[in-house]
C-alpha cells in the first residue's frame, strides 16, 4: 500500500499545471452544465451556463425550504477507478430515492480524477437528476485530481465559483455554488472543499478554512454550507468552526467528538496498515452558518465494494480486508433555510 502512495504522489506531481488564469484566494467565476437531450434521453450533451449570463435552464420544483446534502470522498489512489466511481454513483442514487420527492439532493464529490468526470457525466441518472458543476478538469488547479458539485436540476442556481488556495501543497480550492431557496428565493451558498491532507507544518488547513468562512459569511447570502473531506487529525482540527463562527453539524445535533463508533469516517474501510498506524477519525464534516440549521446528520457508504471478481481480489492483495470502492464513509445532512 506504501509504493501505491508513494506512485500517486508522483503521478499527482508529474502533472501539476503551469500558468493558471486565477488568482489565489479571490473568486474564479465558471460555468455549471446541464444535460439537453437531443431527441431521446440516450442521445445529448453537457451544455455550460454561466450564471453571469442571467441563462437559466427550466426547473419545476416548488419552492423549497430545505435540501439533502450528501459529501463523499472516493479515494483516487486505488485501482479500477471506474468501477468504483460507478459503484459510488448507484449507491448515492439508492441514498437519493430514498428522499422524499419534493426534497431536492446536492451531492459534493472529493479527489475526482478525470477519468471518474466521464463516468459522472454519462451516467443516465445523473445526466436527467443534475447540473454539473465541472465535466472534466479545466478548473482544477491539480492536473490529476479536483472537485465536483452536483446540484439537483430543479433548483436555481444563482453563482458558481472556485477559489483556489495560496496557501496549499496539494493544489486544493474550495468550490462555491450559489442556490435560490424558500418562497421568497433566499440566497444559500454551497462549499466543496477538500482541506489539505496530512500533518505538514506550517498546517494550512487553519488558513484554507479561514478563506472558505469568508465567502460563507458574505452578507449578500441567507445562509451558508460546507461539507467536503477536512482532513481533521490534528487538535486544532477539533476547532476550526469555532475559530471561524461556524456550526459543526455533527456536534449541534448531539454527536461527540471522540466518538469513533458513531461519528468517524474515515479510517474503517482504509488498508489494514494504515488503520492499526493511524486509527480512525473524524476526516469529513458539515458545517454552516447564517439562516440555516442541520435536522439530521448521518454516515453513508459503509461497506460499499466493487463486484468484478478480479478486481476484488486485486484490491485485498493491497492490504484491505475488503474491496472497499473508498477508504472514507459517506455524509448526508438535511439542511432547513430559516427565516
Amino acid at each position: 500500500m506504501d509504493a501505491l502512495v508513494r506512485r500517486s504522489i508522483q503521478t499527482v506531481e508529474s502533472k501539476k499545471k503551469g500558468a493558471v488564469p486565477w488568482e489565489f484566494d479571490k473568486p474564479y467565476d465558471q460555468p455549471y452544465h446541464h444535460w439537453v437531450s437531443h431527441g431521446s434521453e440516450a442521445e445529448g450533451s453537457w451544455q455550460a451556463i454561466r450564471p453571469s449570463s442571467g441563462e437559466r435552464p427550466a426547473f419545476s420544483l416548488k419552492a423549497s425550504n430545505s435540501i439533502a446534502l450528501f459529501s463523499w470522498n472516493i479515494d483516487f489512489m486505488l485501482p479500477y477507478p471506474d468501477s468504483r466511481m460507478g459503484a459510488a454513483i448507484r449507491h448515492l442514487e439508492r441514498q437519493v430515492a430514498e428522499l422524499p420527492s419534493a426534497t431536492p439532493a446536492v451531492i459534493f464529490l472529493n479527489e475526482c480524477l478525470h477519468s471518474d468526470m466521464k463516468v459522472i457525466a454519462s451516467d443516465p441518472w445523473v445526466q436527467k437528476t443534475f447540473l454539473m458543476t465541472d465535466i472534466d478538469g479545466t478548473y482544477w488547479q491539480s492536473g490529476h485530481y479536483g472537485t465536483t458539485t452536483l446540484v439537483d436540476r430543479r433548483l436555481p442556481i444563482q453563482d458558481c465559483f472556485r477559489v483556489h488556495y495560496s496557501k496549499t501543497r496539494m493544489e486544493r480550492d474550495g468550490l462555491f455554488v450559489d442556490i435560490k431557496m424558500g418562497g421568497d428565493d433566499k440566497l444559500v451558498r454551497l462549499c466543496n472543499t477538500h482541506l489539505e491532507s496530512l500533518a505538514f507544518e506550517p498546517p494550512f488547513r487553519p488558513p484554507q478554512m479561514q478563506i472558505c468562512a469568508s465567502y460563507m459569511h458574505d452578507r449578500s447570502v441567507h445562509g451558508a454550507i460546507l461539507a467536503g473531506d477536512l482532513n481533521a487529525i490534528q487538535d486544532f482540527d477539533r476547532h476550526l468552526h469555532i475559530d471561524n463562527g461556524l456550526k459543526d453539524a455533527y456536534l449541534e445535533l448531539g454527536g461527540e467528538e471522540d466518538d469513533a463508533e458513531n461519528g468517524h469516517t474515515w479510517g474503517q474501510q482504509a488498508a489494514t496498515t494504515q488503520r492499526e498506524r493511524f486509527g480512525t477519525s473524524r476526516m469529513d464534516k458539515v458545517y454552516f452558518c447564517g439562516g440555516v440549521e442541520c435536522t439530521s446528520f448521518e454516515r453513508f457508504g459503509m461497506d460499499v465494494q466493487v463486484e468484478d471478481e478480479e478486481e476484488r481480489e486485486t484490491t485485498v492483495k493491497l492490504g484491505f480486508e475488503k474491496p472497499w470502492i473508498t477508504d472514507h464513509l459517506g455524509i448526508k445532512a438535511m439542511l432547513t433555510v430559516t427565516a
